[in-house]
C-alpha cells in the first residue's frame, strides 16, 4: 500500500502563497514558488501538489514559474488551475507534470471533460470542490452542482482519480473533514486524494486509515505555518495493518 504527502505550492502574482478557505486577499506570501518545491524536495517529498491560483481566478498564468518548477524540481507535479478547454489542457499537458486535475469544467463543460478523461485516464483527475453538499467553481468565487451527482457522474465516465477539498476548511487548519472523505469513499471505486483543513498529525493518521482508496493528502498551511515537518507528516502515515503488525505505507 500507499499513501503519499503531497506538499502544496500555490502560485499568486508569482509568489507562493497560502490562502483562506482560497480568498484571494487572504494570501499569506512564503517566498519564491522554485524555493518551496525545492524545500519540500530537500525534505524529502517525491510529489508537490503545484496550483496556477491566477489562472483558476481567470486573470492571468504563472506559466514561467510552472515549467520551472516541472522542469528541475526533480519532483512529480499534479498540477491545477484554470485547465477548462483544449488549449490550457495542452499547455498543462506538455509542461511534462505527471497528471492536472480539472475542477471548474467537469461543473461548466461536462461533455468536454468526460473526453478529457478518456483521453488521458491515468493523467487526468477531476478536482471536486465541495462547500457543504455543493461544488465550489471559479477559484471558489462561484457554487454550483451537487456533490453527489457529480461522484455519480464521475463514475459513469470511469474517472481513475478524484482530488476532494473541504473548502471550509481550508487553509484554517481546523482539521481533515475525514467524514466527507469516507462519505466520497463508499460511492465511488475511484482513487481519492485528500485536500484542505489538515492541522496536524493526527489528521494525517485518520486520513490514512482509509488507504489505499484515500491515496495521499495535500498539505499546504499546516507544513509552511509550522506545525509539523514534512518527515514527521511522512512518519505519520505509519499504521496498524491485520490489528497487530505496523506497517511502513508511505
Amino acid at each position: 500500500m500507499s499513501f503519499t504527502i503531497f506538499p502544496a505550492v500555490d502560485i499568486q502574482y508569482g509568489k507562493a502563497v497560502q490562502l483562506y478557505q482560497g480568498v484571494s486577499s487572504s494570501q499569506k506570501v512564503f517566498g519564491e514558488p522554485m524555493e518551496m518545491a525545492q524545500r519540500w524536495k530537500d525534505e524529502g517529498a517525491q510529489w508537490l501538489h503545484l496550483v496556477d491560483l491566477d489562472a483558476a481566478f481567470g486573470r492571468g498564468s504563472n506559466a514561467d514559474h510552472i515549467t520551472e518548477i516541472v522542469a528541475d524540481s526533480g519532483l512529480l507535479v499534479e498540477l491545477t488551475g484554470g485547465i477548462r478547454d483544449d488549449e490550457t489542457l495542452d499547455r498543462a499537458l506538455s509542461t511534462g507534470c505527471e497528471r492536472i486535475n480539472i475542477g471548474t469544467a467537469a461543473v461548466e463543460n461536462p461533455n468536454w471533460c468526460a473526453e478529457a478523461i478518456a483521453a488521458f485516464p491515468e493523467q487526468v483527475a477531476v478536482a471536486v470542490d465541495v462547500r457543504g453538499d455543493r461544488l465550489a467553481t471559479r477559484g471558489w468565487t462561484a457554487t454550483e452542482g451537487d456533490l453527489w451527482s457529480m461522484v455519480q457522474w464521475l463514475n459513469k465516465v470511469e474517472c481513475r482519480r478524484i482530488v476532494v477539498t473541504d473548502t471550509e476548511s481550508d487553509g484554517t487548519l481546523t482539521g481533515a473533514n475525514v467524514d466527507l472523505l469516507s462519505q466520497v469513499c463508499t460511492r465511488t471505486d475511484a482513487a481519492i486524494i485528500a485536500s484542505g483543513g489538515v492541522a496536524s498529525l493526527d489528521d494525517i493518521r485518520a486520513l490514512s486509515q482509509l488507504a489505499p482508496q484515500v491515496e495521499g493528502v495535500i498539505i499546504g498551511t499546516a507544513l509552511y505555518e509550522g506545525k509539523f515537518t514534512f518527515p514527521e507528516a511522512v512518519q505519520a502515515t505509519r499504521t496498524w495493518v491485520n490489528g497487530d503488525d505496523i506497517v511502513d505505507i508511505t
